[in-house]
């Protein structure tokens, strides 16, 4: 799979060739997680409606769900305008976090 050139071009990547994604939940508008994207994984998440993500770490692409079950079905997707970030706007089904919770911004309420 292969990114549409002219949405290649918007996007602003870091030295890796990265940019940040962050899944927010269509039905209640929370933020679910933030995680890392290249051109491919954005291409196989544009084609699929699956979130599709790039692993630091691991060096290797992931799909939400492939293994835990608590997939993400994407409704829409979104470039702000720096074109540093892309929104996927998804179906949480399960735990988003890997820590088991829905939204990985359960824990630490720094302000209310």
């Amino acid at each position: 799979m292969s990114l549409d050139p002219a949405i290649a071009a918007r996007l602003k990547r870091n030295e890796a060739g990265l940019f940040s994604a962050v899944a927010q939940e269509r039905s209640t508008g929370n933020v679910l997680m933030v995680a890392w994207m290249d051109d491919e994984a954005l291409a196989r998440t544009l084609e699929t409606r699956q979130g599709t993500y790039y692993s630091r770490s691991r060096q290797q692409y992931w799909v939400k769900g492939e293994t835990s079950g608590h997939t993400q079905y994407v409704h829409e997707v979104r470039l702000d305008c720096d074109g540093d970030t892309v929104l996927l706007v998804v179906d949480q089904v399960g735990a988003a976090c890997h820590t088991g919770t829905h939204t990985c911004f359960d824990a630490d309420v720094l302000l209310n």
